[in-house]
């Protein structure tokens, strides 16, 4: 279970009723159960990793390796510091350390192809620096990858070992089914399949993935073995779990080979970032120059005033003004729900070496709910962004909310209050050409959708702090501060 912000943390543990309280204080996480050899806890909003005595040895070798200190040199993995051993939430402990702490938890169903493709990557070249001091990854699970200041890093304390020698690479078939698997039906068929890591929580099974995919690549150099063969494996030995994983002996030199022949595959996978129906809304607006000037103006005045250091844009299409949020000192998580746009926004933002963005693909119609071991081992996304903002942008946003996914004003504006004390809202009439695209195939039922509708729907949970219509356009923009606040 990767480490996240004390606040985020503790927002969690609450939501999700997170078991019993631990010893003096401290709250085991409820998605942290499987590995034997440790899990991470909540102590006065801080994250920790218990490390249990039965890993001491393998802990201690790791980090006397030099191992831990190149892959944080190298910005592989997510640095620690020792914390007091009194701290143990369940003793007995070898060690208690205390990661970097995450700003945002985010899931590999919530990621672009390049970001589920990135972490893959960062995995594989852990496993090569591991090799070269003797050492090999545990598992090779996505969920031990999480983006942190704008880079894939893998967050998991506990997942190296000494390498034992003619032995096969254990992680090989769970790579396969968390990244492979989806990067290539992505790529290959559909990119709208990556959801599918959403409702199979371990990875997508290589047999459903060898059915779906085109025929043609079970001549592909990498994912005819990597994916046809090793399902066939799997099926001919469907009694021996560790079928997948490769039964036989396997030198150090074949296991670099597997590596080198896994990284060559996922690299030569691609999508291209179109065909989508919103993947160039922010470049086909009813905007003119002298609009669009107004409203940046608009906005970036409006941030000044809140004078927040966290931002969700929702609705954030490529992130235009996210980047803009980001410009004046925010930390901002964009979402959006176009495959397309989200794609291209963290392209351009890695392309630009920038950190302060993490573009998610999220659908705030449809939030990733909470998922696995009773509902509490992956938190819902609504779970791990409420309250983390000092304010949420919704541009352009509230009409496709209301009338393209038909939801009430009044619900709207109560999941803005949810979100945060402070909001940027963008009210798009009926005039609007994009209102009109909207409504252009369906019955125009929303006799109660008007900017006065709108503000009424809002008072019981915000008050108006300015209203800015947009010079030469009908829209306008609306600073929201929530009554409780």
């Amino acid at each position: 279970m990767p480490e996240l912000t004390a606040t985020t943390a503790a927002r969690v543990a609450e939501a999700t009723n997170a078991g019993p309280t631990a010893a003096r204080g401290s709250t085991r996480d409820t998605g942290s159960f499987r590995d034997p050899a440790g899990f991470v806890f909540y102590r006065d909003g801080v994250v920790y990793r218990q490390i249990d005595p039965s890993f001491a040895d393998e802990w201690q070798a790791y980090l006397d390796s030099g191992l831990y200190d190149r892959l944080v040199a190298e910005g592989i993995v997510l640095a620690h510091e020792d914390a007091d051993p009194a701290l143990a939430a369940e003793p007995p402990a070898f060690r208690v350390i205390r990661p970097e702490q995450l700003e945002l938890l985010s899931y590999p169903y919530e990621w672009s192809f390049s970001q589920l493709q990135d972490a893959a990557l960062v995995t594989l070249r852990a496993q090569a620096f591991a090799a070269e001091a003797g050492f090999t990854l545990r598992d090779a699970s996505a969920y031990n990858v999480q983006y942190h200041r704008g880079r894939p890093m893998l967050i998991d304390s506990l997942s190296f070992e000494r390498a034992q020698p003619d032995r096969p690479w254990a992680p090989y078939r769970q790579f396969c089914e968390h990244f492979l698997a989806p990067l290539a039906l992505m790529a290959r068929v559909d990119v709208r399949l990556g959801k599918l890591l959403r409702s199979n929580l371990d990875g997508i099974p290589l047999d459903l993935a060898a059915r779906l995919l085109p025929g043609r690549t079970r001549l592909s150099m990498g994912l005819g073995p990597h994916i046809h063969l090793h399902a066939r494996a799997q099926r001919q030995h469907a009694a021996d779990d560790s079928a997948g994983s490769s039964s036989v002996t396997m030198s150090a030199k074949r296991v670099a080979t597997l590596i080198e022949s896994l990284r060559d595959t996922v690299t030569g996978l691609s999508w291209e970032a179109e065909g989508t129906a919103w993947a160039d809304y922010a470049d086909n607006t009813s905007y003119d120059d002298t609009a669009t000037a107004a409203k940046v103006g608009a906005v970036h005045d409006m941030l000044t005033a809140i004078g927040g250091e966290r931002a969700w844009d929702l609705g954030a299409n490529t992130g235009r003004y996210s980047r803009i949020a980001a410009d004046m000192g925010y930390r901002v998580v964009a979402l959006d729900a176009d495959p397309a746009a989200v794609e291209r926004g963290y392209l351009a933002l890695k392309n630009d070496q920038r950190d302060d963005v993490t573009p998610l693909l999220a659908d705030i119609t449809d939030p990733s709910p909470a998922l696995g071991w009773g509902s509490r081992e992956r938190s819902g996304l609504l779970e791990r962004i409420e309250a983390g903002a000092d304010v949420i942008l919704a541009l352009a946003l509230v009409h496709h909310l209301a009338i393209g996914a038909n939801v009430p004003l009044a619900m709207i504006a109560r999941l803005f209050a949810r979100l945060a004390p402070h909001a940027i809202v963008e009210f798009v009439p009926k005039d609007d050409a994009m209102v009109q695209r909207l409504l252009a195939s369906r019955r125009d039922v929303f006799s109660g959708y008007s900017l006065d509708g709108f503000k009424r729907a809002l008072e019981p949970h915000f008050e108006l702090i300015s209203e800015i219509p947009i010079q030469e356009s009908t829209r306008t923009l609306l600073r929201l501060q929530r009554r409780d606040a």
